[in-house]
């Protein structure tokens, strides 16, 4: 290959309907693939887990968020219908969906999660249809107490699976689950903060590898019983669990994708100014919205729980410039193999609970973070300080004290009671119109 070819190869790397080689394509699309592995798989790690199922599901909800992922990614990179933004992202299982599916699987169980997931995607067709006239209602103030909500009632869950998994767990607080957790955090974050290139994008993978290795050394804490009976080739199962629909956990489930796609606008946005130095225009805005709403139901069908694009795939995209959508395709096309493969998921599953808490707790964080700038971004004046700090206070505050709502409806007690989200997102919604607008400067 001559000179001038080399140049164009690499060159078309940085166009969106650009040709670049296979050889050049395939490192740029692993990088991709080891910034949103982690995150994709621990979700439904944590919600096996938590709701207790057996191995055999365990590993079907790996594929299929592995599956979903791949497919979502695609369908954002080439729309149909309007479904889909047309631009580069990676998309994956979203950890802000983490509180909701909690509440909704603890009370109501797995049926429950996917009936109210159908239900929720459907209705971000929706919003991604009239995003220009309802985006008004949702400005930083809102969506960054939402999600800030979100962070904060995720700390729970990283310091129960630091400590060992559920406090009725045998040997739970062991130290040796802390010291496994500690170093895994430690690793995660020298590679974030001090790491260059792919270190730095796969600091969770490196982590969890790390912390993975440290488990097998101090024994006892990585079972493979799983692994050798898992088969290396298997197609989703088409309504697995089946479906059950809840009218609270629907609310709870339309309101975070109504939040998702706050974020959605923000990370599709960046994508657009870094990759491509333009706007995102409101054809791209609403087409991400609507593709993750078909995937989501498509999702809910399989067993794949709710996706989102990854913001350090964003990240990725803007550092690099790298947007050539053959790149991606090869990212979605790795995130469906390794779906279809049983062996794999069976492998994830053997990662222990301090593990996946010390690398996840610097995820919970960054939500936290994320939601402070996002409130930050408009004045703290008394009215916004007032409309953010009484929605956390009844918003987590009546979740921590859940008996305080022992006389209200079952259906109000299983979602508000048990997750500070739906009601912070209410009272923030509801203050945020009604108290007259103030743009006056932030107070000392």
């Amino acid at each position: 290959m001559s000179a001038k070819s080399v140049k164009g190869a690499e060159t078309s790397l940085f166009q969106l309907d650009g040709k670049p080689g296979w050889g050049a394509a395939t490192p740029q699309a692993l990088q991709h693939v080891l910034a949103m592995l982690v995150g994709n798989i621990t979700p439904p790690i944590l919600i096996a887990q938590l709701l207790q199922l057996p191995e055999e599901e365990k590993i079907l909800l790996m594929q299929a968020a592995m599956i979903i992922g791949g497919i979502t990614t695609l369908v954002q990179l080439f729309p149909v219908f309007g479904f889909g933004m047309g631009l580069p992202n990676v998309m994956g299982v979203a950890f802000a969906y983490m509180p909701i599916l909690t509440a909704i699987g603890i009370n109501y169980g797995i049926r429950a999660i996917f009936g109210a997931q159908l239900v929720g995607a459907f209705a971000s067709i929706f919003i991604g249809l009239g995003i220009g006239k309802i985006r008004k209602y949702f400005p930083p103030i809102v969506s960054g107490t939402v999600v800030l909500s979100i962070g904060l009632s995720l700390y729970g869950t990283a310091i129960n699976y630091m400590a060992g998994g559920v406090p009725s767990a045998e040997n739970f607080g062991e130290i040796k689950y802390w010291v496994v957790a500690l170093i895994t955090l430690a690793i995660t974050l020298a590679c974030n903060l001090f790491g260059k290139g792919y270190i730095k994008v796969s600091g969770m993978l490196i982590g969890i590898a790390a912390g993975y290795i440290l488990s097998m050394v101090l024994g006892g804490m990585v079972k493979f019983e799983g692994v050798s009976t898992a088969s290396w080739v298997a197609l989703p199962r088409v309504l697995h669990w089946g479906l059950e629909f809840h009218p609270s956990a629907i609310m709870a489930m339309i309101i975070m994708y109504i939040v998702q796609a706050v974020q959605t606008i923000g990370d599709v946005s960046s994508t657009a100014i870094g990759g491509f130095n333009r706007e995102a225009t409101d054809a791209e805005i609403g087409g991400a919205i609507k593709g993750q709403g078909i995937c989501g139901m498509l999702g809910a069908l399989i067993g794949g729980l709710p996706t989102d694009p990854y913001s350090q795939n964003v990240g990725l995209i803007v550092t690099t410039k790298v947007v050539a959508k053959r790149v991606f395709v090869i990212v979605g096309g790795l995130m469906i193999v390794a779906g279809l493969c049983p062996k794999f998921g069976a492998v994830m599953t053997t990662i222990p609970y301090p593990v996946l808490g010390g690398a996840t707790v610097t995820v919970f964080a960054a939500i936290t973070m994320s939601g402070i700038q996002l409130i930050t971004q408009q004045p703290l004046n008394y009215r916004n300080k007032m409309i953010v700090g009484i929605s956390l206070a009844l918003g987590v505050g009546i979740s921590t004290v859940s008996s305080s709502l022992q006389f209200m409806p079952m259906d109000v007690q299983n979602i508000i009671g048990k997750s500070p989200i739906v009601l912070a997102f209410l009272i923030s919604f509801v203050l945020n119109i009604v108290v007259p607008v103030d743009d006056s400067a932030e107070e000392d």
